[in-house]
């Protein structure tokens, strides 16, 4: 730390213990000043030499009352009043980055210019200022923070501003002219535990570009709002150190910032410091991660941060969605609500997300609306990437059992538009919710299983929805159809449609006119019986063993193609000779759609192992 000492006498000031403080002379004092509950015993003739407002206060005085002065509002109290005192008297004064704004606007209070006295304490202040201090680093910083006790003093004397600035500068400088430790940053490494003999050669590691984040985390936001705003304007950091910075600010200022929450406290200081962050945060994409911002965003929820910050939290969130995880998404619902998740916030997310694709639309100077065509910004990974986390999403929010089936489905449709090869995820999260909210109707369990396209289950994911009580036995039906297509047809092969009798099992007879006692939606609709099950595993485990499948699959394609044909005119056969498949062809003439459209992509991954741990899988036999 640097430090300056004025004048060459001894320190001769004494206390008697009693809140009094005086000059050890051989002459009397005649004056009294009174600061606070302070009093000194000193001399008119050094103080008023040097002092333009003690001349002032004494000329003014009374005669009988001249020799006592009160001084109740001077900055930095009796401890820098005494610094100026001293340096009146010519005695050695220690002056430091912890004391010196202090002295600073004393000494100002106490009119200690060069028009009174030259050399006056006043010019000295400042001369250590530009000369020692503003060019430390730690000392501008330590010096920053005892300003704010000064103010407004210490602002108009414009150390506020030119202590911003010299921390901006050393920020901004080229890091090969840094020292600089990594001990100053509260880190430990390996090498650095009092035993390595390489110490010194891990000191001399380049200094990173974002060396000074964590030492700037010590201001108070106002300050610290201004120092970073300092940095932006001079325009030489990346937006990639910038928010590393408000990053380690936030974690470091916000209890509890790093798992998504904000702890008790006082909910005003949180609130302005999450609001500079917000308002801080480079306007480049990328400058911070997806997850940073959705911590963010959960912040300013709790804190009540106001509408147009969370819009502009949820539109840079959506430009970067893939980057997200399923924790990062999970925004909990404010108090009082019956669900737990803030699902709603998330659907706004993703649409930002979905906007990036869509045309840009601006009006000419004709008034009339015109639409800019311009190739989508998304690529398909991301499109894939935000599909699976949905997916994900969807499962875990399944998981409340106060959770709207509108909520769910209006989610899962908002990603349909994005093709995926595989539907495990939204099987899964469809069997969660199926799961946890057994008393839905009919009606809503076959709009939830809707979403999926059973085409695109893989073989794990089959072979649990074939044993799944949870859905409705039209679903079952085509899983198993789709299974046993898959095991006949060749590698790469494209699945086929399926019949027209199955796909009336999706959709459903309209305008028939069969009452309503005899519908076979009612049937089709309820969930699969164990037993049922149980007999449709049967009848297809034999089928898939039968007419030599697997000699076919070594006798080429020929073979292959007429055994499929056999599998699917068996298939046919067993649904004919079947009471529960009676059902579908006596429903032909009915309207229908696809099982699931493509644009439902999504199922969230289905693990093999979370289906192994399901029960009913642990009573399945083996179909393959």
């Amino acid at each position: 730390m640097k430090f300056m000492k004025l004048g060459s006498k001894p320190d001769t000031f004494q206390s008697d213990g009693n809140n009094a403080r005086y000059v050890a002379s051989e002459l009397a004092t005649d004056i009294t000043v009174t600061v606070g509950d302070v009093k000194f015993y000193l001399h008119k003739f050094p103080l008023l030499s040097k002092s333009a407002y003690l001349q002032k206060l004494v000329a003014s005085g009374n005669e009988e009352n001249n020799d006592e002065i009160q001084i109740s509002d001077i900055p930095g109290g009796p401890v820098a009043f005494e610094i100026c005192a001293k340096f009146c008297y010519g005695m050695t004064v220690t002056l430091n980055a912890f004391n010196v704004v202090a002295a600073r606007c004393a000494a100002e209070y106490l009119g200690m210019h060069e028009t009174v006295e030259k050399g006056n304490l006043i010019y000295k202040i400042d001369v250590f200022l530009n000369s020692s201090i503003f060019h430390s680093w730690k000392d501008s910083i330590i010096v920053l923070q005892t300003t704010k006790s000064m103010l407004p003093l210490s602002e108009e004397l414009k150390v506020v501003g030119l202590c911003i600035d010299a921390i901006a500068t050393k920020a901004c400088i080229d890091v090969s002219k840094v020292d600089w430790s990594y001990t100053y940053n509260r880190r430990k490494v390996p090498e650095e535990n009092g035993n390595d003999l390489n110490c010194n050669g891990f000191r001399n590691r380049p200094v990173p570009k974002d060396w000074w984040v964590e030492d700037l985390c010590e201001l108070e936001i106002d300050l610290y709002k201004r120092v970073i705003m300092n940095i932006k304007t001079k325009g030489i950091l990346s937006h990639e150190v910038i928010g590393e910075a408000l990053k380690a600010y936030s974690y470091r200022r916000l209890p509890g910032f790093s798992k998504g929450v904000i702890r008790s406290g006082d909910v005003i200081k949180y609130r302005s410091t999450v609001d500079a962050i917000v308002w801080l945060l480079p306007a480049e994409k990328g400058s911070v991660s997806c997850s940073f911002l959705l911590k963010l965003l959960k912040a300013a929820i709790i804190v009540d941060l106001g509408e147009m910050a969370q819009e502009q939290l949820v539109r840079r969130i959506g430009q970067q969605l893939e980057e997200a995880s399923v924790n990062d998404l999970s925004i909990r619902a404010a108090d009082g609500e019956d669900v737990v998740y803030d699902v709603d916030t998330v659907q706004k997310i993703v649409k930002e997300f979905l906007m990036q694709d869509q045309n840009a639309e601006f009006e000419s100077e004709d008034n009339e609306v015109q639409e800019i065509r311009r190739p989508g910004i998304l690529t398909d990974a991301s499109k894939l990437m935000v599909a699976k986390l949905i997916d994900a999403y969807l499962a875990e929010i399944a998981k409340d059992p106060n959770l709207p089936l509108s909520k769910f489905v209006d989610l899962a449709e908002l990603v349909s538009c994005i093709s995926r090869p595989s539907h495990d995820g939204l099987y899964r999260a469809i069997d969660m919710y199926l799961k946890e909210h057994p008393g839905i109707s009919k009606s809503e369990r076959k709009r939830i299983c809707k979403l999926m396209d059973c085409k695109k289950l893989s073989v794990d994911a089959c072979m649990h929805a074939v044993q799944n009580e949870r859905l409705p036995l039209r679903v079952v039906v085509q899983v198993l159809f789709f299974e046993q297509v898959r095991a006949t047809a060749s590698s790469g092969s494209s699945t086929p449609d399926l019949p027209r009798g199955l796909k009336d099992l999706n959709i459903g007879s309209h305008g028939s006119s069969r009452s309503a006692a005899t519908h076979p939606e009612e049937d089709w609709d309820a969930v699969a019986t164990a037993e049922e099950l149980k007999a449709l595993k049967g009848e297809i485990a034999a089928l898939r063993m039968s007419n030599g499948i697997g000699g076919s699959e070594r006798n080429g394609g020929d073979s292959r193609n007429s055994v499929d044909k056999v599998a699917i005119s068996k298939m046919k056969g067993l649904l004919k000779s079947k009471r529960i498949f009676s059902k579908i062809w006596s429903s032909k003439g009915a309207q229908g759609e696809n099982s699931g459209s493509d644009s439902s992509e999504s199922l969230g991954s289905a693990n093999p192992e979370e289906a192994k741990s399901t029960p009913s899988r642990n009573r399945r036999h083996s179909v393959s």
